[in-house]
């Protein structure tokens, strides 16, 4: 069963994954035997995130590149390159999150939201794309999405709708790359406790979102990891694309 999930040899790219939840994804792959460039903003919970997969007995590096600003992404995709030689998995995991409501937002703040969480995954995935299709051994690009993405949530109008757009863009790459082999797939996470939800966290909104969810609580960074694993391994999930995979405790599943 070990061998269906074995990432041995292969190196993903985590962008985001200095984040709480995109560092639990990329401990995953490197506990299954993946090579991890771990890429952020900040530089420093990025080597933080590559400290904690070498003592476990994994490989990784930081390196630091903002997917808002791309010409950051397209120098970073070259030092992985030539510290690695290239990738087999993509993650997509940057995020960005407001609770300006609707009436109040200004297209500053748009922007910026949609530059990371839409704009920003999009044209990174062309960046590391390219070169995955150069290298003809396929692959796999998982996006992280939202619960958001399906019914957009109270007070995260724009987060909402970068992720309802990250959906499409799924299920569009998936077509667009199926004859290259490369599988392009999406999390959708459910409530975990990470640095874009803590603030919007209020006792009243937590209740709401328990009443919500069957499973009863939050979810846990490392039970994101299953599902990465699963997704990035070509034996496991050889022949899944476009799939947009719920780990949301039955939140997708409720109503009233």
């Amino acid at each position: 069963m070990s061998k269906l999930f074995d990432l041995t040899g292969k190196v993903a790219v985590a962008l985001g994954g200095n984040s709480t939840l995109g560092g639990s994804m990329a401990k995953g792959l490197a506990e299954h035997g993946a090579k991890v460039a771990i890429v952020g903003r900040n530089l420093e919970t990025a080597e933080e995130v590559v400290k904690e997969i070498v003592e476990a007995g994994g490989e990784a590096k930081a390196f630091q590149a903002d997917v808002s600003k791309l010409e950051t992404v397209e120098q970073v995709a070259k030092e992985i390159e030539a510290w690695s030689g290239g990738w087999d998995i993509l993650l997509n995991a940057p995020g960005m999150n407001s609770t300006t409501p609707y009436l109040e937002l200004e297209t500053e703040e748009w922007d910026k939201i949609m530059d990371v969480n839409l704009r920003g995954v999009v044209f990174a995935t062309q960046i590391f794309a390219k070169k995955m299709v150069e290298q003809k051994r396929g692959g796999s690009i998982i996006n992280i999405s939202s619960v958001s993405s399906t019914t957009p949530l109270s007070k995260v109008f724009t987060y909402s709708a970068s992720k309802a757009a990250i959906n499409s863009v799924t299920q569009y790459l998936s077509r667009e790359f199926a004859p290259h082999n490369i599988r392009v797939n999406a999390i959708i996470p459910g409530f975990f406790p990470a640095e874009q939800n803590r603030k919007i966290l209020s006792e009243d909104r937590v209740n709401s979102i328990m009443g919500h969810t069957p499973m009863n609580r939050f979810g846990d960074p490392e039970e994101l990891q299953g599902a990465t694993v699963y997704l990035a391994s070509d034996k496991a999930s050889g022949y899944v694309t476009g799939e947009l995979l719920r780990v949301d405790g039955g939140f997708g599943s409720m109503t009233i």
